[in-house]
């Protein structure tokens, strides 16, 4: 618009005090008003193994794959060994000082956790030595870990403020896709959605991680 120029008022076409927005939604109503109903099908595919209805295959191998293509650290055991597998990673890390949500069963468990009863602060959290928690959901495809805040989960800042979280996660757990996750999902529930250690890449590529979350995750996948 040329300087001096006025903004056109009212015309034909452009009733007063009526937004462009509001002009065109009022033509759709009046050219579909009278249309009928159509039923539109809708046969997404709920599973990427279309040849397995059940989303099982291999999930658990798959898994541990696409985990570890994320630079964390993976072990698949058997319900025996899951303890002395945890036990294990925390003592080669060094780790004592680590938050236990509650509802975690207690073999996972190091011998004096840190509980979050009263919640504990920011500073608090960042100076322990990791966290331990289960999951709601892991998802085979995507190599992502879905946590809910459900028991032995905690809230969110528990595996988003220690620089070290390390996930237990049931064969049980496992679904092949995303669609199959967000079928077992609460939305209401605040999700937490890991796909491997937190990391981010500047302009040059530059991989920098323990940004928005854990500098390192370590993963223990119980057949």
């Amino acid at each position: 618009m040329t300087a001096g120029a006025s903004t056109p008022g009212p015309g034909p076409g452009r009733p007063s005090g009526v937004s462009g927005r509001e002009r065109i939604l009022s033509r759709i109503r009046s050219a579909v008003a009278g249309a009928p109903d159509v039923e539109i099908t809708r046969a997404y595919r709920t599973s990427p193994y279309p040849a397995d209805p059940t989303g099982t295959e291999g999930v658990v191998e798959l898994l541990a794959e696409r985990v570890a293509d994320y630079r964390a650290v993976v072990h698949v055991v058997d319900e025996a060994e899951a303890a002395a597998t945890i036990a294990a990673a925390l003592a080669r890390r060094g780790a004592t000082r680590l938050v236990v949500p509650d509802g975690l069963p207690p073999e996972w468990a190091p011998d004096t956790p840190v509980t979050d009863d009263p919640p504990l602060s920011a500073v608090e959290l960042d100076g322990v030595d990791g966290v331990v928690t289960g999951c709601a959901v892991a998802i085979a495809e995507t190599g992502t870990i879905v946590l809910d805040a459900g028991p032995g989960q905690g809230r969110r800042a528990l595996t988003l403020v220690p620089d070290y979280h390390l996930c237990v996660v049931r064969s049980g757990q496992i679904v092949a896709g995303v669609p199959e996750a967000l079928g077992r999902l609460d939305p209401s529930r605040p999700l937490t959605w890991i796909s491997g250690p937190s990391a981010t890449s500047d302009i040059e590529l530059n991989r920098v991680e323990g940004v928005h979350g854990p500098r390192t995750l370590e993963v223990v996948i119980v057949r």
